[in-house]
């Protein structure tokens, strides 16, 4: 990867995760406050401080930490020091536990109310998302067991419409964690009626992943699209070499090219090797030659160069469908769109933890880098997307009842609320110590994760 590509996906990652994290802490700090207790620092990131300024009458803290992967609101409390007389009504622990509760959900709830933001401003603007019309299955797929045939659109999935493409592989990944079977409502080229039952019962545990589609034979409907170039991604391969967008690709490595699925699978097939292309350029051919870069993609390394297609209205109409809603059913969609989504991880933490999936779905900071850049690099709707997704997934894990997260505090005060008396002293020690130790291994599995999926590639 070129120093410009890291350079892009550096910041984009760091955009995400600041956004994120400052919109978290900025809920707990507003709660907070409104709860009446005293706000001594709001720092982005942990560790060393780099940079504070103080603001307001409790001239509270405003800083930048050393490490940014999070941060934390610091309010004043008498079990982290010594509290003024005229201030013990303002510190944290002197508050009522109803108070308290609202404090740390807080957080986790400005980011659920993050994604339901960027999921109804995209419904409202209007999404161009791909309409689920399926290819021919791979022989001897569960998809081609199922009798699936080449044309046919899903409608609905056990009965529940679904539009998009993403919409369809969500509802699967939800009925293969159930190990069932999934009734496919199929529209065929002759806009008959169907049924397809897709069998999800022999399914492993390395299987429900990002790749499931693949693995149940489940493909778009490749359309014959004319190899001319409508984007070129900034700092990439082609836009340093000099393609730019209305250039029609005519060959890659001496091999003729009619159409644009041979563009993207010359490319792919030959990740961080130099390849010579040809072009035509208002009618003149040209030559030049460029090296790919390497993406992992499912355990397995591709080229691409930063290059999308040039499609026209025309082209549009049988695979993408622009989903757009008014102002008020936006609204709707939003908050179903991220519950649902919510509800997805919760399900897969759980099956996780069961051991009915691979760990390996975990992903860590590397791996969301390369999606913060890959997004980023598809325009803004696309980033919006994976904002939302990424906010929703720091909300529920801060939501899980692991002491040193939020939802350890909440389980905390729970227990308080319903015993009528705080946990003790030794068991909140014991808790953080616990605490620490499963988040220190679950960083350990992530990193491990991203890492094996770099160096498979």
């Amino acid at each position: 990867m070129s120093a410009a590509s890291l350079a892009w996906y550096l910041g984009a990652f760091v955009l995400a995760l600041g956004s994120l994290v400052v919109v978290h802490e900025l809920g707990h700090l507003l709660v907070a406050r409104w709860c009446g207790v005293k706000v001594l620092r709001f720092s982005v990131g942990f560790g060393r401080v780099l940079w504070v300024r103080r603001f307001g009458a409790d001239r509270t803290e405003w800083a930048v930490s050393m490490v940014p992967l999070g941060g934390y609101v610091k309010m004043l409390d008498e079990r982290e020091g010594e509290v003024a007389p005229d201030d013990l009504p303002r510190a944290f622990n002197r508050q009522p536990v109803g108070k308290r509760i609202a404090i740390v959900v807080a957080g986790p709830l400005a980011n659920l109310l993050l994604a339901v933001l960027l999921y109804w401003v995209m419904f409202v603007q209007g999404v161009q998302e791909v309409r689920p019309l399926l290819d021919e299955p791979v022989a001897g797929s569960v998809a081609a067991q199922a009798g699936i045939r080449s044309g046919e659109l899903v409608k609905a999935v056990d009965g529940v419409p679904v539009a998009t493409w993403s919409e369809l592989r969500l509802a699967l990944i939800s009925r293969a964690l159930e190990r069932g079977r999934a009734v496919l409502e199929l529209q065929s080229e002759g806009h008959a009626s169907v049924e397809r039952q897709l069998d999800l019962s022999d399914l492993g545990a390395t299987e429900v992943d990002e790749n499931l589609m693949g693995k149940l034979g489940l493909a778009l409907q490749r359309q014959r699209l004319r190899p001319m170039i409508g984007a070129v991604a900034p700092g990439s391969p082609a836009q340093k070499a000099g393609l730019a967008a209305g250039d029609e690709i005519v060959g890659i490595d001496e091999q003729p090219i009619v159409y644009w699925d041979e563009v993207t699978s010359a490319i792919r097939a030959r990740p961080s090797r130099e390849l010579s292309l040809q072009f035509r350029r208002h009618g003149e051919i040209r030559r030049l030659r460029l090296t790919t870069e390497a993406a992992t993609e499912h355990g397995q390394a591709v080229g691409r160069i930063g290059i999308m297609v040039q499609v026209t209205d025309g082209q549009h109409s049988p695979l993408l469908v622009v989903v757009r809603y008014g102002p008020l059913d936006a609204i709707g969609r939003a908050l179903s769109q991220t519950w649902g989504t919510a509800k997805l991880s919760l399900e897969m933490m759980g099956h996780m933890i069961t051991g009915d999936i691979s760990w390996r779905n975990l992903s860590g900071p590397v791996a969301i880098a390369d999606y913060a850049g890959q997004s980023a690099r598809l325009g803004l709707g696309p980033y919006l997307r994976f904002l939302a997704l990424i906010s929703i997934s720091l909300g529920v894990l801060n939501l899980l009842p692991v002491p040193v997260l939020d939802g350890g505090h909440l389980m905390y005060y729970l227990l308080e609320f319903f015993r009528g008396r705080p946990v003790s002293e030794e068991a909140l020690e014991l808790g953080q110590r616990i605490g620490m130790g499963l988040l220190a291994l679950l960083m350990a599995v992530a990193l491990y994760n991203d890492l094996n999926r770099l160096l498979s590639g």
